[in-house]
């Protein structure tokens, strides 16, 4: 069977360990958490957080990772419930071929199913921050930051 192209699969005890030694560029490190943190997070979230691995070609080689927050109740007080991209994390080796975009619109397409037509993400600002790639891809900021980060919006219809 030919399965060549991105696609994403569910963290098993199979791949755990090539989600965990996917790293982004040392400059880079300061805007994305870890993936080990990222997995910590998802266990303790289990019912928003959507932890992927990105694997392309035949051969699955591991080329990022990703997590998705789906219906989140964003001001803790039931008003707001959004859903989004949490963490992208696209390994160094691999950064420039598209994996990224891929990403974004595989979360697009998930909150779609779902029945959303709004995507979130949150970046810090600055030199060897994400905001280029996230402005590109059409995200807009809404005015709102978060922990120093800016919050963008993509309107999914």
């Amino acid at each position: 069977m030919i399965t060549s192209g991105p696609r994403l699969e569910e963290i098993t005890p199979r791949n755990i360990d090539a989600a965990l030694a996917i790293r982004v560029l040392p400059e880079q490190e300061f805007a994305v958490s870890p993936v080990v943190k990222s997995l910590a997070e998802a266990y303790v979230h289990p019912g928003t957080a959507w932890p992927r691995l990105i694997v392309d070609g035949d051969d699955a080689r591991p080329v990022g990772f990703l997590m998705a927050f789906l219906d989140i109740d964003w001001g803790d007080d039931g008003t707001v419930i959004r859903s989004g991209l949490w963490r992208l994390n696209i390994d160094a080796g691999a950064q420039g071929r598209g994996y990224g975009r891929f990403a974004v619109e595989a979360v697009a397409a998930e909150i779609r199913r779902r029945g959303g037509d709004e995507l979130y993400v949150t970046w810090h600002p600055g030199e060897h921050g994400p905001e280029n790639f996230y402005l590109g891809l059409g995200f807009r900021p809404n005015g709102e930051m978060v922990e120093g980060e800016v919050v963008g919006v993509l309107g999914l219809g």
